[in-house]
């Protein structure tokens, strides 16, 4: 769910490189009409070397976004992620204990950054049906064809799953948001970077990237004295874009959340009137 969250020196530094070759000083022949050559991706970076140096916050973030988006970065995000239509199954289990869980869909129309978004979730659950709708800086409720205001922990909850998702740190300079380095740590015998990300709104989340793939495996947070973590799972390129099919949120060391995507597709129309909030 997205609602249901990204080295060294410089990502461009990283990733290009150029010759100069010489040529002896001779008669030139004569030209023949130039022909475009085919778009070549760039070349993906030594990994393991680029792990081993020094590195810096924009560095690694630099250098997970390039991998994220096959090579091509922030244009070929913005490019296949113009809207996006995600559809699955999640589990989610209370403070009371009480679980529900059903199918969920979410509608997003992608913008220049996550406060200007449009982001649509329908929830189905066996005992709920209802909407979540982020747009114009705010959350609204739908039920059937009622808007209503969510409290405050669905409201939490849902804007959560938006900037303290993989979103948040893939577009950290279009949400104007700071970067700082936080070290390497190792989980269970996998080396990350820690890499702590402040939004405008001064949410702080810690994302630990892979130091051997670059991948975004876990984030942290805190509010109101509780400890969040959310992992991710089996990642896979979907039109050329890095996605995990499968995400689990703890609150405290307790799972409230398992998620997982059905079908993902980016570039489809999207109804704007499923954004309405009045």
């Amino acid at each position: 769910m997205r609602i249901r969250a990204l080295l060294l020196l410089s990502a461009v530094l990283l990733l290009s490189s150029a010759a100069i070759f010489g040529q002896d000083a001779q008669a030139s022949p004569t030209p023949t009409p130039a022909v475009d050559d085919p778009a070549k991706p760039a070349p993906t970076p030594d990994l393991k070397a680029i792990s081993n140096k020094p590195v810096t916050a924009d560095g690694v973030v630099e250098t997970a976004i390039f991998i994220y988006g096959l090579g091509g970065g922030r244009p070929r995000l913005d490019q296949i992620r113009k809207t996006t239509i995600e559809k699955g199954f999640t589990k989610h289990t209370g403070a009371d204990g009480k679980v529900q869980q059903g199918d969920y869909e979410i509608s997003i129309v992608r913008a220049s950054d996550l406060y200007s978004e449009k982001i649509r979730m329908d929830r189905s659950f066996a005992d709920a049906r209802y909407s979540l709708i982020w747009a114009d800086g705010k959350t609204t409720g739908v039920y059937n064809t009622t808007f209503f205001t969510p409290d405050d922990t669905v409201v939490k909850g849902f804007e959560d799953g938006i900037f303290r998702g993989l979103e948040g740190l893939l577009r950290y300079k279009e949400n104007g948001s700071t970067l700082e380095l936080g070290g390497r740590e190792k989980d269970l015998g996998v080396d990350f970077f820690l890499i702590d990300v402040t939004d405008k709104s001064g949410r702080k989340t810690r994302y630990y990237i892979s130091v051997k793939s670059f991948q975004v495996k876990m984030l942290t947070y805190e509010h109101n004295g509780i400890k969040y973590k959310r992992k991710y799972y089996d990642y896979n390129y979907v039109q050329g874009t890095l996605v995990p099919s499968h995400s689990v949120l703890f609150a405290d060391g307790k799972i409230v959340e398992d998620t997982q995507i059905k079908s993902i597709s980016f570039g489809q129309q999207v109804n704007s009137d499923l954004f309405r909030t009045n």
